[in-house]
């Protein structure tokens, strides 16, 4: 299945060079490029993509409002943040608002192509180095714990064992990370985090994180 891409970014020269790269890979084909957010909205409408690889700083309409507009819209499309900072506060907005994963402007070539099939495939892409500096730096601080909150009540439905499997993927660990640090089988992590994400109603990996701080269950 070739993956469906939309490039969002008001820099010409950036925007080409990531044409270029998932253009000439395997399985990707760039099927539009916007130079705001607010065309990213419109192009996502029309031209159908499964990825958007979206810059979060543009003139009018950001990233952010744009990636809210995509997901309220009910577009299939996933949408991959990319920012220039690790510990950019952007990020954070943008998880809230829907986006599936997140990627430095500074990563490899191969890197960005693996992260856009990684959100085609349905799955979200978390880095844990930089979800732990973004727990640091700005989710501690910006979502107080609220007990009654909507988030809350979702998490009440989960058992301990996928309370304790949900609050180490909200601190950045990988499937294999949390299987060694619970001793148990990889495979079985993954039947965790699926029924998690059945339970509190999460499209992926990086709305389950945004529903765990929500909810006061760090």
């Amino acid at each position: 299945m070739t993956v469906r891409v939309l490039l969002a970014d008001d820099d010409a020269l950036l925007r080409a060079g990531v044409a270029v790269v998932l253009g000439t890979a395997d399985g990707i084909e760039v099927v539009g490029e916007a130079s705001d957010g607010l065309q990213a909205v419109t192009l996502c409408g029309s031209l159908g993509p499964d990825v958007v690889v979206m810059d979060v700083r543009m003139p009018g309409i950001d990233g952010i409002e744009a990636t809210r507009r995509i997901v309220a819209a009910g577009f299939s499309t996933r949408v991959l943040v990319l920012t220039t900072f690790h510990h950019d506060e952007y990020v954070w907005g943008a998880l809230q608002a829907g986006a599936s994963g997140f990627l430095l402007k500074r990563a490899a070539p191969e890197r960005l192509i693996d992260a856009v099939h990684t959100l085609a495939s349905g799955d979200a892409l978390i880095d844990p180095a930089v979800t732990r500096e973004l727990v640091g730096q700005f989710v501690a601080r910006s979502v107080p714990s609220r007990p009654a909150s909507p988030e809350s009540r979702r998490l009440e439905q989960l058992t301990g064992r996928e309370r304790e499997v949900l609050r180490l993927v909200a601190e950045g660990y990988s499937n294999a990370e949390i299987a060694a640090l619970l001793t148990i089988a990889e495979s079985t992590i993954k039947t965790h985090v699926k029924r998690i994400l059945a339970k509190i109603d999460a499209r992926d990996r990086a709305q389950a994180v945004v529903v765990a701080y929500r909810g006061g269950l760090m």
